[in-house]
């Protein structure tokens, strides 16, 4: 069966633009109660943890998706805004059946989205999700009224994430001494990163803690580093972190400002590992990982394997090694032996550990690894696109790989979401990755028209 609504992490879109509608909304809510009703048959009823972020229409697909679950028979917890890596800690702790985030991350507030996890608070397999869409195909009937479902509300739902946040690291373990500058992007961490942070004994300085429900992302969190890394300055901060709308990604801002992404942060925590005496023999990163980070990690004797785009492919080639660290280039970086999925604050929180283990600044932690110039161009093209029916495109990338020889890259990737092929190139020198960039599209846009 093919898939109709489920992308690669779960379903997004423009709110009012099918599916991200309160009609199918209703009926997503009742095909997942049903199947989630008959995982849990002999167990009692199912319970299904619902979380979003801070955006305005999160408040109608709330309702829409816990009246088709109880219409299903499943009871509801409600937790409000949580973090999406909160949502998935929840499900597990509470032995519910599964758990739902409202959410559409790092996208504007015009956008909105589902993403699930089962009751180990990982994301579910390709088998679960088909099961719901073949439900979704089904009528919407509703349980004999005794087999209703109830709804709670977890009040104390963020004190338990923030406790959970610090337990991921060594008791005894404190940021007294350091001024942090953290960018919460007006999302589902505003109220839980600021107090991990201080709890810790840091002296925060926040930013993006004011949502209302239309500025989620908007020129803040870590997909617009530029305002942390303003605040970094002025402030006189030894450095800034920033979350995305729900609260999976994170990046850093050294003290002068630099921004410090995803490959760079990997880098921090597997060296930190490394110097422990806790590293696995690699991580996991994915094919728009930096060349940078795979010659570091080389160099110190780590491997790094490159999974497809998208949490759940690392996560698997995570489990297929045996290894505890992955992530990817936006900042969505898993740390497998403290929590199941990827968490902006638990990731960063590791990051903060390094730095007090080594001593050392952000600076000179990331300095041991020389990001190489990377330049991406979008090749429209309709249709079904194979690139592997096209010989001068493969002719084109033999060039482009001889020319840049052992230290450079490439890579051509059909877009998941929209009508384009991904065209990306990677070496030392900037001006020559934007040449061979631009050649290598000029040869794709050929043969696709």
């Amino acid at each position: 069966m093919s898939r109709r609504f489920f992308g690669t992490d779960g379903i997004r879109g423009s709110v009012g633009e099918a599916p991200i509608t309160p009609d199918f909304m209703l009926k997503l809510g009742w095909a997942c109660g049903r199947v989630f009703a008959r995982r849990d048959q002999g167990a009692g009823r199912g319970t299904v943890i619902i979380g979003k972020d801070t955006r305005v229409s999160g408040y109608m697909f709330e309702s829409a998706l816990e009246a088709g679950l109880v219409a299903a028979g499943v009871n509801v917890k409600l937790l409000g805004p949580m973090p999406t890596p909160a949502v998935a800690l929840m499900t597990r702790t509470q032995a519910a059946s599964a758990g739902i985030v409202i959410s559409a991350s790092h996208n504007p507030f015009y956008d909105n989205g589902i993403k699930f996890f089962g009751p180990d608070g990982a994301k579910l397999p390709d088998e679960l999700e088909l099961e719901i869409e073949a439900e979704l195909e089904l009528p919407l009937t509703t349980v004999q009224s005794r087999d209703i479902g109830k709804v709670t509300r977890v009040s104390d739902a963020a004190g338990r994430y923030v406790e959970f946040c610090k337990s991921t690291v060594p008791e005894g373990f404190n940021l007294r001494g350091l001024r942090i500058a953290v960018d919460c992007a007006h999302g589902a961490t505003y109220h839980i990163a600021p107090s991990v942070l201080g709890e810790l004994g840091a002296e925060v300085i926040s930013l993006g803690v004011t949502p209302d429900g239309f500025n989620i992302n908007e020129g803040v969190g870590s997909t617009a580093p530029e305002a942390l890394s303003r605040a970094v300055v002025e402030h006189r901060a030894d450095f800034g972190i920033a979350y995305d709308g729900d609260g999976d990604r994170v990046a850093f801002v050294d003290a002068d400002g630099a921004v410090v992404d995803g490959d760079e942060l990997l880098y921090i925590i597997a060296m930190h590992r490394l110097a422990i005496g806790r590293s696995d023999a690699g991580v996991v990163g994915t094919l728009m990982s930096n060349l940078g980070l795979e010659l570091a990690l080389r160099e110190q004797g780590l491997q790094l394997e490159r999974a497809n785009v998208g949490d759940r492919y690392v996560k698997a080639l995570m489990e297929a090694h045996g290894w505890q660290l992955g992530g990817e280039s936006s900042g969505h970086i898993i740390c497998a032996d403290v929590t199941t999925t990827g968490d902006g604050i638990v990731a960063s929180l590791q990051i903060l550990l390094a730095l007090r283990s080594a001593d050392k600044s952000l600076s000179e932690m990331r300095s041991g690894m020389a990001r190489f110039p990377q330049t991406m161009i979008n090749v429209r093209a309709t249709g079904t696109i194979n690139l592997n029916d096209k010989p001068a495109i493969a002719s084109a990338v033999a060039a482009t790989e001889a020319a840049l020889g052992d230290r450079g890259r490439v890579l051509l990737r059909p877009s998941g979401t929209e009508p384009v092929v991904r065209v990306m190139v990677e070496g030392e020198d900037a001006q020559e990755v934007r040449r061979h960039c631009e050649s290598l599209a000029e040869a794709v846009e050929q043969a696709l028209s």
